[in-house]
């Protein structure tokens, strides 16, 4: 399952999956660990924790929240790369 959030509502996706048995027994350890309701709410926890540790952070919300408060700064003029150089020798 997969939540959308649209205009304060979220919206589930249903999808029919095929998974081998210890992927099964995988999905009943994070649900039993973490109190999940079903399966499918494993399967989510497992995609919030692969989205925190392995994609790329310019892949993340919060990256690209990050970068346009970012680009909204006053830019630093510092002339020539000798400038900076110089300044952050003092």
């Amino acid at each position: 399952m997969y939540t959308s959030y649209i205009y304060g509502v979220y919206f589930m996706v249903q999808a029919m999956i095929n998974i081998d048995e210890k992927t099964n027994r995988i999905l009943n350890i994070i649900k039993a660990k973490y109190g999940l309701k079903d399966k499918s709410a494993a399967i989510m926890h497992m995609a919030v924790e692969y989205e925190k540790e392995i994609m790329e952070p310019e892949l993340r919300p919060e990256f690209i929240e990050k970068a346009q408060e970012i680009m909204k700064q006053e830019p630093i003029d510092v002339g020539t790369v000798e400038n900076w150089k110089k300044v952050l020798d003092c």
